[in-house]
């Protein structure tokens, strides 16, 4: 079913073959209903500091680290970059209404999926530009025996956030695979511009407010409506990309 998309990926990046050993999953959006309340927490917390970004923004920064967030903000309505103390600040701040906000459920279908990706013997990989640790710690809690600490990439892993390709390239080399061995599973537009520049195959499911295209212009090589929709579909997906 899926042939078609896997031609054109072989032949854009010069592989021969997919050999599909692992999947690289984003959290918020993707394992967790958590983008809601991080657009909550920054539209606030940029507020109080004299910075200001919509909810569509914040889905739109998806993916990038806090820092990075930040500074982009700071050189729009301050005219400079912030400094690490204001970065440190803000993103306490958002932290804290973040910790504050009801906990995000648990994204429909994700723990059928990673059940289904871990029985047939391919590596579920984290790859995440979060830093909040409630989350992360929650991990274990909703998805049991899935997740392990040493295939976990998170913002306390990398120098560059998304959309630089390096949080993926950092969950490649911590799987030990090359970019032809794995899927990345992505629903905002700068992680799928970072699976894409990792040279991935990258599936974006669109769980929130942002136009199909944005995703595909993003550079996605499969879209799906919802995460109930891909593992619906993982069969299949298996069996093109094994």
């Amino acid at each position: 079913m899926f042939e078609e998309e896997r031609r054109k990926y072989l032949q854009k990046h010069g592989f021969e073959a997919m050999r599909l050993k692992a999947v690289l999953f984003d959290m918020d959006g993707v394992l967790f209903d958590s983008m809601p309340n991080h657009a909550y927490s920054w539209t606030h917390a940029m507020g109080r500091f004299g910075l200001h970004i919509t909810s569509e923004e914040a889905y739109m920064h998806e993916g990038r680290t806090g820092g990075g967030t930040i500074n982009l903000l700071a050189r729009r309505d301050w005219g400079r970059d912030a400094t690490e103390e204001e970065k440190r600040m803000i993103y306490q701040t958002k932290s804290e209404l973040f910790s504050r906000c009801p906990e995000a459920p648990q994204m429909p279908g994700a723990y059928e999926l990673l059940k289904k990706v871990k029985a047939d013997g391919i590596i579920p990989v984290l790859v995440t530009g979060s830093g909040q640790l409630t989350l992360l710690e929650r991990l274990n809690r909703s998805f049991p025996d899935i997740f392990h600490k040493e295939l976990m990439v998170t913002s306390f892993d990398v120098k560059y956030g998304k959309p630089n390709p390096e949080p993926y390239l950092i969950g490649l080399q911590k799987a030990g695979i090359a970019p032809n061995e794995g899927l990345v599973v992505e629903n905002a537009p700068l992680g799928v511009q970072a699976g894409s520049a990792a040279n991935i195959f990258t599936i974006a499911v669109n769980t929130g407010p942002l136009p199909d295209q944005v995703l595909l212009d993003a550079g996605a090589d499969l879209l799906f409506p919802s995460m109930n929709s891909l593992c619906e579909h993982w069969d299949e997906i298996r069996d093109t990309f094994l």
